[in-house]
């Protein structure tokens, strides 16, 4: 055998080998993605039919990327936090709350997502007890200027600046006293007790002497005047009139803040 026809049969040999090799090679490669493939179907199929196990390996994957963010960030991350804040887009309200929005916000340097979740609620609630929610707002913004956190020297606390002593019988429908500081909550307690006292004196200066605890006395100390100038200012502020600091009076008497019908209604308990 010549050495030409000797090297190509060591040539094809070696080719021979090498796809020997290779497709071996690809085989056990193709048998272990299978095997893993296999692995993870069978994984998912146990975990589906055995819910306790599936929520044994939820909880320590949960565990472990939060241990994870802990060593990252050096706090204990907490996704629900955001359900406990006071506030919504303001572009979610009406035309109207969203002109109250912006005017409470710039004049009582406040931002405008909590502001918003108050408009919205004030409407709510006004619709709900047949008080004019700009009422409501003036209100808070003479009682606190919008700080949920006030206190008074006599005690009254919160956005609406409600005697939590003399009212937490309407606080224990919102789990307790220490409601009064969370904003929403406050603002319904205020709403019912400013009703009740509607229904006592028949008109809205009363009702506003009543509230500040000035019932028994000779004036209530221009309360009422500077909630009922709050109230008109408010109200051109809804309807987008530039300087809302003019004609207060006839604002102000233009259009009563109560439904009178309202006033005849079932006692709050």
């Amino acid at each position: 055998m010549s050495f030409s026809t000797r090297l190509n049969a060591v040539a094809d040999g070696c080719r021979t080998f090498a796809g020997d090799v290779a497709c071996g090679v690809f085989a056990a490669a193709r048998s272990g993605v299978v095997l893993v493939g296999v692995g993870v179907v069978a994984s998912v199929l146990t975990l589906a039919a055995v819910p306790q196990l599936r929520h044994a390996s939820e909880a320590r994957l949960t565990e472990w990327l939060t241990a994870r963010k802990v060593a990252a960030l050096g706090v204990t991350p907490e996704l629900t936090a955001v359900e406990r804040a006071t506030a919504v887009n303001p572009r979610e309200l009406t035309g109207e709350q969203l002109r109250l929005t912006q005017w409470i916000s710039r004049k009582y340097r406040v931002a405008p997502e909590p502001v918003a979740a108050l408009v919205a609620e004030a409407y709510a609630l006004g619709s709900e007890q047949g008080i004019d929610p700009k009422l409501i707002l003036a209100v808070a913004a003479i009682e606190s200027n919008f700080n949920p956190f006030a206190q008074s020297g006599v005690g009254a606390q919160g956005l609406m600046q409600v005697m939590t002593s003399v009212h937490s019988d309407k606080y224990a429908h919102f789990g307790g006293e220490y409601a009064a500081f969370d904003p929403r909550s406050n603002l319904r307690v205020g709403v019912l007790v400013l009703r009740e006292c509607m229904r006592r004196t028949g008109s809205v200066e009363g009702a506003l002497k009543w509230y500040v605890g000035a019932a028994n006395l000779a004036s209530d100390g221009g309360y009422a005047r500077k909630v009922l100038a709050e109230h008109a200012r408010l109200e051109q502020a809804a309807r987008g009139v530039s300087g809302s600091r003019a004609s207060v009076k006839t604002a102000a008497t233009r259009r009563s803040p109560v439904k009178v019908a309202e006033r005849a209604g079932a006692e709050v308990s």
